[in-house]
């Protein structure tokens, strides 16, 4: 049975949150907890690494916020302490990093920050790095950064490694949110060969710099303990930048790139369990497949092989909340069908939502087809708000701002599809069939968040009909949808041979 609040009884503060921050978030609308954040704020409070994997709409994002905010409340009372023992002692300030894929999601994730810590005055202060922004004058609590934007905030006119030295050092908590595409495609080299090593560098170099410290006689230089913030760079250093290459072998020095042969790696596992951590990495995605030899999932269970993997109970399975519409056309229908599908005011709807405000997103699978299905839908006077990577940025942030605002029709490709939280969209129109079944299954997830209900209507064509039949099989039995996925692959093969 599908519930979107946690088991009566449950609080945010029996699951340990302080009465501070409890209060915060039911002034922010959060009255109770939900059934992935009850699971997953326990674990986060504890320290170890997590891995959160939970159908999209279920809350992930302030399963992992509100814990955060607790463990630097923590850590902000240790520094006020120390500063009390010794006034003139600089002693470095634990923020958390939040990486996300794109812009759009790390300024969504910070107003959720935002929106939360100012209900607790000046307790959190947060900065967003995702290029073009200017230089934090003090060092905030919570950084949300796209790993492109990141790494050239590092490594740009830093040729002496301060500035990314005391970053790394001081990065407290990191978390990774839509996490199976940060450790994938295109962002593997970003994240998986570059940060995460980086990382774990820095755990390595604190804890050698301890037990020095700990000798008798010995002590840490002040300019070491500057915090990040504080290096900006002088005009002679303007122009100058160290580039891929130091970073490459830097990693390499450590041994921190993950390569090399069974022996290599074997001795890299023992000697990393040495070291003292000091870092806590969370990992959170909607979607976690395990299907294949290289997956995300293959790669965490690996490298991080102590973290508590915290999984929602419709993981990779479609919620009973949302009603599913299946419609089979051909080139001559699909136009027709398209219209019919646009125009239709299900009857499911969200609470309290007047139908005519509803708010529908049409899928497409290239930015082709949105320009094409745009023109068609203006020929009929209805007017969309488009969304894909072609359009500025700005522009974008525009149109997800009117459709929150004033409700209509939303046309995008899959770059809508992960992480948006707006609310109240009633129906997902599929215009194309999603290419595989990670892709539906964070289409339709713009549906049907947050215990509402939805409706989401697919048109498929007879190419995309083995992936439909395998993931309308995989809903009907109640069953995870991952499963689709190398049946796609299979069905795509026999259709290739014919």
């Amino acid at each position: 049975r599908y519930s979107f609040h946690a088991e009566p009884g449950v609080s945010w503060i029996s699951l340990g949150l302080s009465g501070e921050i409890s209060q915060a978030a039911m002034k922010a609308g959060f009255d109770r907890p939900s059934t992935i954040q009850g699971a997953a704020i326990p674990r986060i409070l504890e320290g170890g690494d997590v891995i959160l994997a939970a159908e999209t709409g279920s809350g992930k994002t302030h399963a992992y916020l509100l814990p955060i905010f607790q463990l630097l409340a923590k850590s902000n009372q240790e520094f006020k302490e120390k500063k009390a023992e010794d006034e003139n002692a600089y002693i470095p300030r634990s923020f958390a990093l939040v990486l996300c894929p794109n812009a759009t999601l790390c300024q969504q994730a910070a107003e959720m920050a935002t929106k939360v810590c100012s209900k607790l005055g000046d307790f959190v202060r947060v900065a967003v790095i995702t290029g073009g922004q200017g230089w934090p004058t003090s060092p905030p609590d919570f950084v949300f950064a796209t790993p492109g934007a990141l790494i050239n905030h590092l490594f740009s006119f830093d040729p002496k490694q301060k500035r990314r030295t005391a970053f790394l050092r001081d990065a407290r908590y990191v978390v990774f949110d839509e996490a199976d595409m940060l450790l994938s495609g295109g962002f593997e080299r970003q994240v998986i060969q570059r940060l995460i090593p980086l990382l774990r560098l820095a755990e390595k170099k604190l804890a050698a710099e301890e037990k020095a410290i700990q000798k008798p006689g010995s002590e840490q230089k002040k300019e070491e303990t500057k915090p990040w913030t504080d290096f900006e760079p002088s005009k002679e250093e303007e122009f100058e930048s160290d580039g891929d290459s130091d970073m490459e072998k830097e990693i390499a020095k450590s041994g921190g790139d993950e390569k090399g042969d069974d022996t290599t790696k074997k001795k890299r596992k023992t000697y990393r369990k040495k070291y003292k951590r000091s870092k806590q990495y969370i990992f959170v995605a909607a979607t976690l497949p395990v299907v294949g030899k290289k997956t995300p999932a293959i790669m965490l269970s690996y490298q991080f092989p102590d973290a508590t993997w915290v999984n929602g109970d419709f993981l990779h399975r479609q919620i009973p909340s949302v009603k599913h519409q299946w419609i089979e056309v051909d080139s001559k229908k699909r136009v027709e069908a398209l219209l019919k599908a646009i125009a239709a005011r299900p009857e499911v709807n969200e609470a309290g939502t007047p139908p005519s405000f509803m708010r529908t997103m049409v899928f497409a699978n290239t930015i082709e087809s949105v320009t094409a299905i745009s023109k068609i839908l203006e020929k009929v006077n209805i007017v969309p708000l488009c969304y894909h990577r072609d359009i500025p940025l700005e522009e974008r942030t525009s149109n997800l701002k009117r459709f929150q605002d004033e409700g209509g029709i939303l046309l995008c490709t899959d770059s809508g599809a992960r992480g948006l939280d707006i609310r109240d969209i009633g129906h997902i129109v599929q215009a194309e069939f999603a290419l595989n079944a990670v892709d539906y299954l964070h289409r339709v997830g713009r549906t049907g968040r947050a215990g509402n209900t939805g409706v989401v209507t697919s048109l498929y064509t007879e190419s995309s009909k083995p992936l439909a039949n395998a993931v309308r099989i995989a809903i009907s039995d109640g069953q995870p949808v991952e499963g689709a996925f190398s049946r796609k692959r299979s069905f795509r093969n026999k259709l290739k041979k014919k």
